[in-house]
């Protein structure tokens, strides 16, 4: 099956959109529950066709609400939405922001206690419940179905849907069990949702989970308030420790390629004052459980991770994500990225890559028991990874290309600030494939720049490659410069690994490049060991208040904290810092003044109002 994509306008409002009694009572919906006068670019469509009762897949970035369009219509249209999510963190934390709106909502696995899950059966048997968090491992088994079905289920919602894909960066095979769910069900009303996916992996979700063409959006995949940067590795410590400098004080993701190295970077940040706390597989579930709760609870947190920390991940005020080692994809690194500046704030990425990294990535690939054409499309995307990494012309412009969407350079990325070039790199390459071809297609770039250096180490005396053509043949450039220029023929193919020791020899492009038959453009390397890669000065989170604001700002975040901890919940389950900006520039002074704060609804105004405007009321700028 294929997908026709329906357009997605990016303006429309629910207003326009719907003219039903059920459309203004969705509005209405908005405002008392949620605490928003009108709907997210692209949320109100998709809504629309969900209460119509289409299926529909929609395809939306991250931090576009998503998870809205199946928790408004559960609370609208009576009945209960079984929620397919991948992470047990995930789901409770739904459940406790859907309680704190008003939403009857539950999860049921294995992190329950004994009371949790007899209430939530109590809730299911009585009709009560909105809405019923479970994994698809969960799901598939026989005993919850029935009863399930027993129960009656009016709507399927899968979240995370680019699992379900074998073409999907975290593709889990639990997913491909949820097509026979969806039959004992009933044929039920099923909505996909993912943030991330390409068109194969879109086609692959469609077939997998829709017997018929569903509705399908996708939506734009800008983002906009995001920045995005890249730098060659110098002193990747360093690198990250000064990129951190500019953001002291708030919430971020580092993702690291194993699990050492996410030990000893989070040590090392420690040092440079910084609170960071390491999460990965191999930590005890106990350890990884309560890092993971002071990340989502607490302000000015560092997660240093490998990928098995973030996805679901619903902290909406992450101001930034590093990656310390290149990311194996574009939708990998997409989505890893977009856990940042989820509530629409700026936010700063920064990705660090090396040779290394290149060639651990292609390794990984070459291990994997898997058909030739999986390896075809993985080598595929890698490469477009490497593309991302060595481009000279606009990041976010080749990030939407690869999705399919056309843009025009964005102004804002590294690239577009600070700008690169291209040369003809000819005789560059030549004289790099050459000494390649002369030492015998089997030493690294350390070897190889020595070689074109003229420099007479050890190894090259014990080879006697002194004595070759090439030796010295590239005095004019630095050390730096020619491992760049490795790198960079790596990247673009025209070389390739040999041997267990990093060691490179010519693909048939190489050998194309070298007697001229191809030409190869490469980009002019930065010769000053200066770092441009010092995020934004992002270390007050209230960028744009005024001071007074800014303070205010801060003193309710300190109060929102108090009641986290208090009600051991995320800090944002509370209020997200938008809600927080808005009331820090308002001041109100009543409940009905803080009824008009963008993000308090009903619920939460009466949990929350008197504690926050007792704040603001106590609040002495210094």
């Amino acid at each position: 099956m294929s997908l026709t994509d329906s357009p997605a306008p990016e303006t429309e409002t629910l207003s326009r959109l719907f003219s039903s009694k059920e459309s203004r009572d969705a509005r209405k919906a908005l405002r008392r529950l949620f605490g928003y006068d009108d709907f997210r670019p692209g949320q109100g469509e998709v809504i629309e066709a969900i209460l119509a009762g289409e299926d529909v897949f929609a395809v939306m970035p991250t931090g576009s609400g998503k998870s809205m369009c199946y928790q408004l219509p559960a609370a609208l249209d009576g009945g209960l939405t079984v929620v397919v999510s991948p992470l047990i963190a995930l789901m409770r934390d739904q459940v406790r922001q859907m309680q704190a709106i008003g939403i009857a909502a539950a999860s049921l696995n294995s992190a329950n206690d004994e009371a949790e899950g007899r209430e939530a059966w109590r809730q299911l048997v009585s009709g009560e419940l909105s809405l019923l968090f479970v994994s698809p491992e969960r799901l598939a088994g026989e005993g919850l179905l029935q009863r399930l079905r027993e129960l009656g289920v009016r709507r399927l919602a899968i979240d995370e849907a680019h699992c379900v894909s074998q073409w999907g960066h975290d593709f889990r095979p639990e997913y491909r069990q949820l097509t026979r769910v969806r039959e004992v069900l009933g044929d039920v009303q099923v909505v996909a949702l993912t943030a991330t996916a390409d068109r194969a992996t879109r086609d692959d979700i469609a077939a997998q989970l829709f017997p018929k063409p569903p509705r399908s959006f996708v939506h734009s995949f800008d983002r906009p308030n995001l920045s995005l940067r890249f730098a060659v590795k110098d002193r990747p410590r360093s690198q990250i420790a000064d990129f951190l400098a500019g953001h002291k004080g708030g919430s971020g993701i580092v993702y690291a390629a194993s699990r050492d190295r996410t030990e000893s970077l989070a040590a090392h940040l420690e040092t440079k004052g910084h609170r960071a706390l390491p999460y990965h597989a191999g930590l005890e579930q106990s350890v990884r459980s309560r890092h993971q709760d002071i990340f989502l609870q607490e302000d000015g947190v560092v997660m240093v991770a490998t990928i098995a920390f973030g996805m679901g991940i619903n902290k909406p005020d992450v101001r930034f994500v590093v990656h310390a080692d290149m990311p194996g994809g574009v939708e990998a690194y997409y989505q890893e990225i977009g856990r940042a500046g989820r509530d629409g704030l700026p936010a700063d990425t920064l990705t660090l890559y090396s040779l290394e990294d290149m060639a651990f990535r292609r390794r990984q690939i070459d291990e994997k028991d898997v058909d030739p054409e999986r390896h075809r499309v993985e080598h595929q995307r890698l490469t477009a990874m490497t593309d991302l990494c060595e481009l000279a012309t606009c990041r976010r412009q080749a990030l939407l290309a690869y999705f399919g969407e056309e843009s025009g350079p964005c102004g804002s990325c590294d690239l577009c600030l600070e700008g690169a070039r291209l040369y003809d790199a000819q005789t560059d390459a030549q004289k790099v494939l050459s000494a390649v071809a002369r030492t015998g297609q089997r030493f690294g770039a350390g070897h190889l720049a020595d070689v074109l250096l003229g420099q007479e180490t050890d190894a090259v005396k014990r080879h006697g490659h002194q004595e070759l053509k090439t030796f010295g043949a590239g005095k004019e450039r630095s050390r730096r410069s020619w491992s760049a220029i490795v790198r960079q023929l790596f990247a673009a193919g025209a070389l390739s690994e040999a041997g267990e020791h990093g060691g490179f020899a010519m693909t048939q492009k190489g050998v194309d490049v070298l007697f001229g038959r191809e030409p190869i453009r490469l980009r002019v390397q930065d010769e000053s060991t200066a770092r441009r890669d010092r995020g934004g000065d992002r270390n007050n989170r209230a960028d744009g208040l005024d001071g007074e604001t800014a303070a205010l700002f801060e003193h309710l975040r300190k109060r929102r904290l108090q009641l986290a901890r208090e009600e051991k919940v995320a800090a944002y389950v509370i209020f997200p810092d938008r809600t927080l900006i808005d009331m820090a520039e308002r001041k109100p002074l009543t409940l009905d003044e803080m009824r008009r704060v963008q993000g308090v609804g009903e619920a939460k105004l009466s949990r929350y109002g008197d504690a926050f405007l007792e704040a603001i009321s106590h609040f002495s700028p210094a």
